[in-house]
């Protein structure tokens, strides 16, 4: 292989690795992720510079929750969350009452809510890498991020095994080769006793 195929596949195989971290990111912006995270995308600016637009946010359940912490929480819209930092925290009629707002706003978001309000608390973000999974989730982008990746893995996958089999018969085929024709079909002399008698008895009669 010349050093350009090799370089081609390295490319390649690292595009087809990209795709598919893409793609767990994609499955698990629908599921819960091993640990109880949960994957959104951020679609505003309101949390800049803290948090970019079209930046991938990991966020866990807590305990407990306080001022100063990221959350996304649910809205009156059960398809739409917004993640907003903690501004205050009271009690209100013998429950604990959360208030958000977005770094780059100007005041609060105008509405409290309760713990169980919260989906999670943000842990780690992972800049832009949002946009390529919006793009997948959409059927597009479904298409060319994600189906045609995995069915190009498939046919590289069935080619190896192809080419596997083939080599194991190739090799079965050539010990049957080097282990040629059976010596005492030759050689009389060499056959068990009961087959030189019975050959013995056809030349009498």
């Amino acid at each position: 292989m010349s050093k350009i195929a090799k370089i081609f596949k390295i490319i390649v195989n690292t595009i087809l690795f990209l795709l598919i971290i893409l793609g767990l990111f994609v499955v698990f912006s629908f599921v819960p992720f091993p640990g109880n995270y949960k994957v959104f995308t951020v679609q505003s600016g309101s949390m800049e510079p803290a948090i970019k637009t079209g930046s991938l946010i990991f966020v866990r359940p807590e305990a407990d929750y306080g001022v100063g912490d990221v959350v996304t929480r649910r809205t009156t819209d059960p398809k739409v969350t917004i993640t907003h930092r903690i501004v205050s925290k009271e009690e209100v009629s013998g429950q604990i009452a959360f208030e958000t707002k977005g770094d780059a706003n100007d005041s609060p978001d105008g509405e409290k809510f309760t713990r169980d309000g919260i989906i999670g608390k943000e842990i780690f973000k992972v800049p832009y890498i949002g946009y390529p999974v919006g793009y997948a989730k959409t059927t597009p982008g479904l298409i060319l991020l994600i189906v045609v990746p995995s069915v190009i893995i498939i046919y590289d996958e069935l080619n190896k095994i192809k080419e596997e089999i083939k080599l194991i018969m190739k090799r079965k085929s050539g010990k049957k080769s080097e282990a040629g024709p059976d010596p005492a079909a030759k050689n009389p002399e060499k056959q068990p006793e009961h087959f030189r008698r019975e050959e013995k008895n056809k030349r009498i009669v």
